[in-house]
């Protein structure tokens, strides 16, 4: 009877071992992106639809600071993750 060398629970396909955790803060980096750009995007674009140009420059002196607060979040909690080491 042959052995098996590699156990049930890992089958070797010849695949390299999946890396969650990239493909996860790859993930949270598109979202991110997607957020801030659907806040300064969507919001600006509806401001400026709605009430004109100038509202646009007074409404994005309210929407960069809060793509700003978005961010400054996300690297917070970017960087708590790095320091409890997942």
């Amino acid at each position: 009877m042959p052995a098996d060398p590699a156990p049930p629970d890992r089958p070797d396909n010849g695949l390299p071992p999946t890396d969650y955790r990239r493909i996860k803060r790859r993930t949270d980096r598109q979202m991110l992106w997607l957020v801030l750009g659907g806040l300064l995007m969507i919001g600006g674009g509806l401001i400026y639809l709605i009430y004109g140009k100038w509202a646009l420059a007074t409404g994005l002196l309210c929407l960069i600071p809060g793509a700003g607060l978005i961010l400054f979040l996300w690297g917070l909690l970017s960087l708590i993750e790095r320091w409890v080491g997942d």
